[in-house]
């Protein structure tokens, strides 16, 4: 199983939107709330670049935004 972590903040609806996917997909996945967590955001800020939620990390390859073709292509699902 891959390791699956999301990085959001709560009133994002892009967050909302690829926790509720990655949940119909029944894929386990890590909720990291950046705004509630400064070294978490100082992490994602160090992979990504920017501060734009969310970020997708899927074994540590790196998706921003909800992206379901590079989320499927990463999980191997369809």
């Amino acid at each position: 199983m891959a390791e699956v972590k999301v990085y959001s903040t709560p009133t994002c609806p892009y967050c909302i939107k690829v926790k509720e996917y990655l949940k119909q997909k029944n894929i386990d996945f890590q909720n990291i709330d950046v705004s509630s967590d400064k070294s978490s955001l100082e992490e994602m800020v160090k992979l990504t670049g920017q501060m734009g939620v969310p970020v997708v990390t899927i074994d540590g390859n790196v998706i921003v935004g909800f992206d379901k073709t590079k989320i499927d292509s990463q999980l191997n699902i369809s």
